[in-house]
């Protein structure tokens, strides 16, 4: 995917300006549109940027991921944002890899990563069918985030790796052992499960992002 920056595309926040702007980094390794067509249900129009400069203005930022860690992580320092995102001081919310690449490291591809959530992300085992891909519960809910989602809400997910439970934990979920669903740390929030395809509930977790 061509990286382009929000000035290329000339895509404005619904205001008219660039002002409370969501923006969408977009480095390569994202599912992009479909979250930003989640936003825009929620009346939102979400910004796609690859430039430093812009994210930093945000008032909120997507940090998106799929497909594999190392990849990623190289697509990442191409663009020097890896050392930009963990500076961010506007809430953050990875999604799916995104919140992985947020861990000290992977076992995929033994990629070091963004070090904010003091986590190392493993491998399930060969005992049950990887990836893990469909609906599944997120329970022990502990963050603004899932205000007005109920305990064992079923979400969307689609990995193979996972984040051990830690104490930066704030929902887990259940495959082969309980681990981490979703994480928080200070203004940087992470869920495994892909918010922008699970429904209503999925939604409410976005708007829930967008009102932190």
């Amino acid at each position: 995917m061509e990286l382009r920056s929000k000035k290329e595309q000339d895509i404005t926040h619904p205001s008219g300006g660039t002002g409370g702007a969501v923006v969408i980094i977009n480095y390569g390794a994202g599912n992009i549109q479909s979250i930003r067509f989640a936003f825009q249900r929620l009346g939102v129009e979400a910004v796609l940027s690859d430039d430093a400069e812009e994210i930093r203005k945000a008032d909120k930022v997507i940090f998106p991921g799929v497909g594999e860690a190392s990849s990623a992580m190289e697509k990442l320092k191409a663009t020097g944002l890896d050392t930009v995102i963990p500076t961010l001081k506007q809430p953050v919310l990875g999604i799916c890899l995104g919140m992985q690449l947020m861990c000290n490291s992977s076992e995929e591809g033994n990629t070091q990563g963004l070090g904010i959530f003091d986590v190392e992300v493993k491998k399930f085992s060969d005992q049950v069918k990887v990836p893990q891909i469909g609906w599944n519960q997120i329970s022990n809910l502990n963050s603004p985030l899932f205000d007005g989602v109920k305990e064992n809400e079923f979400m969307y997910l689609v990995h193979s790796f996972y984040a051990p439970v830690c104490k930066e934990t704030i929902a887990t979920t259940h495959y082969e052992t309980n681990y981490a669903s979703a994480l928080q740390k200070n203004n940087f929030y992470g869920v495994q499960f892909h918010p922008e395809k699970s429904s209503k509930a999925g939604a409410r977790i976005l708007s829930n992002f967008l009102k932190l």
